[in-house]
């Protein structure tokens, strides 16, 4: 089998490069191709010759997204991508305008596997992980189609990215490579529902992104009905993990927390929150739960999404309530879907 060029690091391109009896220049012209330009075919490697275009084509394949639908939001110009992979698969991702610049959301997996109640990436199931060229591709190729660049990356798409590890760390290393994006690790957040083991793994690289928890409930009543992987991993785990790697890397960790009505939405679910959290570097981003309408989930009304952002500012945490963006293109959080085939686009998306 053809190996994915695009997932390979300039150190590994090297090795390859040295294996095919090839000037080890080579390996930085065609990293740039991959990484900076996001060329999807050797021929547009234009200062390569006929003959190496034809050995890297016999050898390799070049990992893509094509651009399956396009939505962008009437209310704030957010964009949802629906892209087809090599295989036929498809996922969804999001580019976002803030006053810094342009943000986009990958997906990590085709499919998700947590199980998690409000979530739409999950409901046709698991398929594959992503290689770190297809995670890539999503922003090469939102970036050629607007014309912009996109200077921060949020791992919060459709899969779970350290359920995909070693290909998320290969995508990172190369992002932020400066021969090929250049973006800052400063400037990536990767988001987990609390794969404790693999978030001590993150640790000890001390890497310099923003980690984010899906915590999304105060205790593990209420998180093992709403999120299956609670039953593995225990909150107090998730939280000891997370007292841990703000201490080694200095690193301020984030919780998401989505507010639904009557689930953990009370002042009594607040308070529980703020004792989890005492002590901890860290910041609470506030979610309306987002429509998906196989869940049936109720928003909590603005007066209590509010009363439970006072009750954690009160007790000295730092919270905010997050904009919701693309909601008419059902783009927000937990809107994304893994769909199963191209007609399934029409009536989950716009």
């Amino acid at each position: 089998m053809k190996t994915d060029i695009k997932s390979l690091t300039l150190n590994q391109l090297n090795n390859e490069i040295n294996k095919l009896n090839l000037p080890s220049f080579r390996a930085k012209q065609i990293y740039n191709w991959l990484h900076k330009v996001g060329c999807t075919t050797f021929d547009q490697m234009t200062n390569l010759s006929k003959d190496l275009r034809d050995k890297l084509e016999e050898n390799y394949y070049i990992s893509y997204c094509q651009i399956e639908n396009k939505y962008v939001s009437k209310i704030d110009g957010t964009v949802k991508y629906l892209f087809k992979l090599n295989d036929g698969e498809y996922i969804e991702s999001v580019v976002m305008k803030y006053k810094y610049g342009y943000t986009i959301c990958v997906s990590s997996q085709v499919g998700c596997k947590m199980g998690c109640t409000f979530c739409a990436s999950t409901l046709a199931g698991f398929k594959r992980n992503l290689t770190a060229g297809e995670i890539e591709s999503q922003i090469h190729a939102a970036q050629n189609d607007l014309g912009v660049r996109i200077s921060h990356i949020v791992m919060m798409g459709i899969g779970e990215p350290l359920d995909n590890f070693d290909n998320v760390i290969l995508f990172l290393n190369n992002v932020n490579n400066e021969n090929g994006l250049n973006i800052s690790m400063r400037n990536i957040t990767i988001s987990t529902c609390g794969i404790v083991d693999k978030i001590y793994d993150l640790m000890n690289l001390d890497l310099q992104l923003t980690l984010t928890i899906s915590l999304h409930a105060p205790n593990n009543d209420i998180r093992s009905k709403t999120m299956p992987v609670n039953n593995k991993y225990p909150i107090e785990e998730v939280i000891k993990a997370c007292r841990e790697y703000a201490r080694v890397t200095g690193r301020r960790v984030s919780f998401e927390y989505t507010l639904i009505k009557g689930v953990n939405d009370s002042r009594e679910n607040a308070l529980e929150l703020c004792e989890r959290l005492k002590g901890l570097l860290c910041h609470v981003n506030l979610i309306p739960v987002n429509d998906v309408k196989e869940r049936g989930n109720v928003c909590s009304s603005k007066a209590d999404i509010q009363k439970f952002l006072n009750v954690l500012k009160s007790n000295s945490i730092n919270a905010t309530i997050r904009r919701t963006l693309g909601s008419d293109i059902n783009a927000s959080c937990g809107q994304l879907r893994y769909l199963k085939k191209r007609g399934d686009a029409d009536e989950n998306c716009c």
